[in-house]
């Protein structure tokens, strides 16, 4: 038996720096998750994970991603996605600047 559609947001990396972005619903890339598209349907999260993949000038790498809605937007359900949210690890740079201080 099939596993029943989650929700879910569709990331990738954005091309020029390599931070991990999510498609909003009007079709831009954003560096918050919590600014993403939710996608509830299955049919619906292909048809924007297409849009996203005709986008090799901007991002690589597009995926399905498993999300849940949160107080203020989409939230990460596995650590590879929360690990995501925050940025490059190595050093402070991107989204870990903001907090090096």
């Amino acid at each position: 038996m099939p596993r029943a559609f989650t929700p879910k947001v569709v990331t990738a990396n954005a091309l020029l720096d390599g931070d991990a972005v999510w498609l909003t619903e009007d079709d831009c890339w954003t560096r918050d998750m919590a600014e993403a598209e939710l996608i509830d349907d299955e049919a619906h999260a292909q048809i924007r994970l297409l849009l996203a993949e005709s986008q090799p000038d901007v991002v690589v790498g597009a995926y399905l991603a498993d999300a849940q809605a949160g107080a203020d937007g989409p939230e990460p359900t596995h650590f590879r996605e929360e690990f995501r949210t925050r940025g490059p690890s190595n050093y402070a740079h991107g989204k870990q600047a903001e907090t090096a201080e």
